[in-house]
This record gives structure tokens, C-alpha cells and sequence, in this order.
């Protein structure tokens, strides 16, 4: 089964027919049933009860498909030859759709870039207070990650929502063109750092999680945004750190990917469908779920450990790290046979590693570590690192220092651009490193921190700094050349979206921003 030929699912003209039909009787009717987390004794990575029957289907009228895949067939999750292709390209409905675009979190965006971007309206994101150490602190706007999505609403192929979600404990839904709030937010119980999932198979579904203990299955094929189900972060024992949800989901052949700030990953078989009047349904298992963890990494860095960076897969393996420096690779090829996910790969990076791994076209990862705990292991290595998973007992291509002093380090994702990954570094560095080598090419002094993934779409580099800047260079000569930087305020953590010539970034100053020529 060529599982990159992912089966698109809209909701069509029947639901968007029903859906007329709520909002004009039925917009007060809001009684339909949270769904809950199926009960799971797994504690060390066993796989929990997958019930046989399953429902993906839809009326006739309502069933579309996803454009052709431009691969070769592949006979596994994700072909690796996928990376820095559009979702779209490899299966998936059009759209910027989760962080960094595809399972290999290689892809950016569409353009064109705008080549002298202005500020053409903006959105108040903002504050609300989250407590951080048993203390309430202020948030503002939108953070780390905070990628927005774009993507076609329920029903219509030819309109585009965007949609992110932010320190205002909500995730905001926009149109893209004017700003103006084109469907209810959906409010959760506490902020949202992470970058929200839309579904890639064109169910009316929106993922993400929140610091409010739940990851949030979400409908919004009705009049206001409904949590469908929710996945609780004490679901499975044991547990370590807190119960924060930052990773932002994938959604592969109705499977779900997550890990949580509780420091356990989890797979999900969603069992997507419709009702019999048109309403996207889901009926979600915990097919799998183990820690983040193992004793060996625990004797080395202590038990605060979480997995804060988002799931990426490349073939049949699941990759992630986690705040105690563990890179891992699981190999699911026959989960859906039933056989239980088991780990291929591991690799002690050292340190605190919150930044996704990035897997490039011939599966080589690209991990990006923090500089906190000093201990040899991240002075011997450094804090970007090229790993080959083909070789698990001598994985390491090469790695660098990207470091002053503790509390620095790289907490952005890697991009990759030809034959170069671009890092962006808390001291406020942007280098362009020799992907074959790891050998500098260039680099970038901006102010920093810089938590921002760089963002290339069209030979541009779009990075924000922590004065509120936001910056294009130009890379098609290969060294970056400044062609436009544009005040915005506050500090960029968040990560751009470009589309169809639009920049859209949300700062920590409360404010989101489009930008356009």
C-alpha cells in the first residue's frame, strides 16, 4: 500500500448544504457528547486495544481526491525522496497544513515572497496569564512554535482560511486577505505555543494542543468550533515534567503522531468518518503510547525530561528528541498489520533538545540542540548535529559548536536549502552550513534570541529577530544579500507562513501581522 497516496476526504456539497442548514435552525444546538481517552494500561510502549470496525467513509457526493502524488511509488508511511515537497505533492489536500509543511518538516510555504512587504492589516492577538513554576506570567501574542496554517475551508475548493493559535488561549481563524475573524475562535483552557494541524485528508478536522493538560481533536464543519475528543496528558502512566502539548501533530493514513510535554509519544488511530447527516465524526484509540525516556538517559540528565518538538517520519521510522538530548527513531512499518512500533535508532545528543528534527531526501536527520546543562557530552559535540539512522552504532556525519556560554544554544528548527541547513541561534547567528560537511558557508549577526525557523520559499530567507524585525535576503547567489527588513515590533518567535505572496507572522508584542507588497 503506497501510503503517501494519502485518500483526500472534503466535506462537499452535502456538508456544506447541512452545515447552511445548522447555522440557520441549529445554531444554538451544542449538546453533542466530548469524546473521551480510551482507558490504556501501557507503561513501557505496549500497544492498547485497537477496536476491528473503523469508519472513513462519506456520502458519494461528498468524496474528493487529493492530487496525484509526483513520486514513485513507495511502499511505506513516507517516501523519503518527499523532502522539501509540498504535502500536497506527496498526497495530502493543498495548504500549509502543519509545522514546517510536510512529515519531514522540510517545506516552508508557496510563493511568491513579496520583494518589498508592507504591513497591509494586522490582528489583536492579545495576552492572558499561564503559570509557569506555580506562578502566573503574562504571555503575549503568539511564540515558539506558532506557525499559522492555511488551507481551504470545509467544502469550498476555491476560498482559504488562516488559522494559528496563540497566547490568547485560542485558536483564531482568519481570512487571509482581510483579517477579519472568519469563524469562531475555539478557546481552550490555557495558552497555545505550538503550531496547530489541519487534517491532511481534507476531514473539516483542526488538531492542537494547548498547556491546559489535553491535545484537542477539533470539528469546524459546524457553526462554532467543537472538540471532538481530547487527549489527556495523565492518559498513560507514568509520566514525567509537566502536561503541556507543544508538538504539533501528523496525520498519516488516519493515524495520529503526538508527543507530549509529559515526555510519552502516542499513536492514534482516529477512525475518521461522517454521521448520517453529514457531521465529521471521530472515534479515536490509543493504539501505542511510550516514553520519551529510558533509564540509561535518566542517570545521565535526571527525570525532567518532556518531548517538546514535533514528530517527523521519513519511511517506515518516527523520529523526535527531547529536553534531555535523546534522538530516537521507532519503527512502525507494520502497525497497522498490528505489529508494535519498536525503537531502531537512539543517539544521546547531550542537551535539551526542543528543535524538530529534520530529515532530508536521503534520510539523514538534522538535530539542533540547547546549551544548558554544560556537560561534556554537549561540549564534545556541539549544538548542531547531522546524523545517518542507517548506521545506528556510529550515526554521526559531523557536528558544530553553536554555543556562548550556558543558556544558548539553537532552539529553532533546522531549514534546508540546496546544499546548505540554515540554523538560527539564540546568541542571534544565522549560519549557513555546508550540509555534505557542516563547514560554514556564511553567516547572519542579527539580534537575538532567535527562536524563529528559517523560512525559505523562492531563494529567500525570511527570519524575525528579538527587536522586532523581520528580514528577506536573498540566497540565489548562494551567500545572502539583504533585500528588504521591515520593523514590526516586539520579539519573532514565531514562525512565518508565506503564501501566494503574503508573509503572515504573529509576534510576543500581542499583535499578528500579513504582510504583502
Amino acid at each position: 500500500m503506497n501510503r503517501t497516496r494519502l485518500v483526500a476526504v472534503a466535506a462537499g456539497l452535502t456538508v456544506v448544504l447541512t452545515l447552511l442548514l445548522f447555522v440557520a435552525n441549529r445554531a444554538n444546538n451544542d449538546d453533542r457528547a466530548l469524546g473521551e481517552s480510551v482507558p490504556s494500561s501501557s507503561t513501557s510502549g505496549t500497544p492498547l486495544p485497537l477496536e476491528t470496525t473503523t469508519s472513513t467513509t462519506v456520502p458519494e457526493t461528498t468524496t474528493t481526491e487529493a492530487p496525484p502524488s509526483t513520486l514513485a511509488p513507495f511502499d511505506g508511511w513516507v517516501a523519503p525522496t518527499s523532502s522539501g515537497l509540498a504535502w500536497s505533492e506527496i498526497g495530502a489536500v493543498e495548504g500549509l497544513l502543519t509545522f514546517r509543511g510536510n512529515p519531514t518538516r522540510s517545506w516552508y510555504g508557496r510563493g511568491p515572497v513579496p520583494r518589498d512587504p508592507r504591513v497591509a492589516w494586522t490582528f489583536d492577538i492579545g495576552c492572558s496569564n499561564s503559570t509557569v513554576g506555580g506562578a502566573p506570567k503574562q504571555w503575549c501574542g503568539s511564540g515558539w512554535t506558532g506557525q499559522p496554517a492555511i488551507f481551504h475551508p470545509p467544502g469550498d475548493a476555491d476560498a482559504w482560511w488562516l488559522a494559528f493559535g496563540g497566547y490568547n488561549r485560542k485558536v483564531n481563524f482568519l481570512d487571509p486577505i482581510t483579517g477579519s475573524e472568519i469563524y469562531p475562535g475555539y478557546a481552550t483552557d490555557d495558552i497555545i505555543k505550538g503550531t496547530i494541524t489541519i487534517d491532511p485528508d481534507g476531514f473539516p478536522l483542526v488538531y492542537t494542543g494547548s498547556r491546559d493538560n489535553f491535545y484537542h481533536v477539533v470539528a469546524i464543519d459546524r457553526a462554532e468550533p467543537e472538540a471532538l475528543w481530547k487527549l489527556n496528558a495523565e492518559e498513560v502512566q507514568p509520566t514525567k515534567w509537566n502536561n503541556d502539548w507543544d508538538s504539533s501533530g501528523l496525520i498519516i493514513d488516519d493515524y495520529l503522531f503526538e508527543g507530549g510535554e509529559n515526555s510519552r509519544f502516542f499513536i492514534v488511530k482516529l477512525n475518521r468518518g461522517y454521521d448520517a447527516e453529514g457531521w465529521v465524526t471521530v472515534d479515536p484509540q490509543i493504539v501505542f503510547s511510550a516514553p520519551g525516556w529510558d533509564d540509561e538517559l535518566i542517570a545521565a540528565v535526571g527525570s525532567d525530561v518532556s518531548i517538546e518538538n514535533s514528530l517527523a517520519i521519513s519511511g517506515d521510522t518516527l523520529y523526535f528528541a527531547n529536553s534531555g538530548g535523546l534522538v530516537q527513531g521507532w519503527d512502525i512499518s507494520g502497525l497497522d498489520a498490528g505489529e508494535t512500533p519498536e525503537r531502531v535508532f537512539r543517539f544521546w545528543a547531550g542537551d535539551d533538545t526542543d528543535a524538530s528534527i529534520v530529515v532530508d531526501d536521503e534520510g539523514m536527520l538534522y538535530v539542533g540542540t540547547e546549551y544548558e546543562r554544560g556537560n561534556s557530552r554537549s561540549q564534545e559535540l556541539g549544538q548542531v548535529i547531522k546524523l545517518d539512522p542507517s548506521k545506528p552504532d556510529d550515526p554521526l556525519v559531523w557536528s558544530r559548536e553553536a554555543r556562548s556560554g550556558l543558556d544558548s544554544g539553537v532552539w529553532a528548527t533546522p531549514a534546508l536549502w540546496g546544499e546548505l541547513v540554515i540554523i538560527a541561534t539564540d546568541d542571534g547567528r544565522v549560519l549557513g552550513l555546508d550540509r555534505a560537511t557542516g563547514e560554514e558557508r556564511w553567516t547572519i549577526s542579527l539580534p537575538g534570541p532567535l527562536w524563529q525557523s528559517p523560512v525559505v520559499v523562492d531563494d529567500v530567507l525570511i527570519q524575525g529577530d528579538c527587536d522586532g524585525f523581520l528580514h528577506g535576503f536573498d540566497l540565489s547567489t548562494g551567500r545572502p544579500e539583504a533585500i528588504w527588513e521591515l520593523e514590526l515590533g516586539g520579539c519573532i518567535e514565531s514562525t512565518p507562513a508565506v503564501w501566494d505572496g503574503w508573509i503572515y507572522v504573529g509576534s510576543r508584542n500581542g499583535t499578528f501581522y500579513a504582510l504583502t507588497d
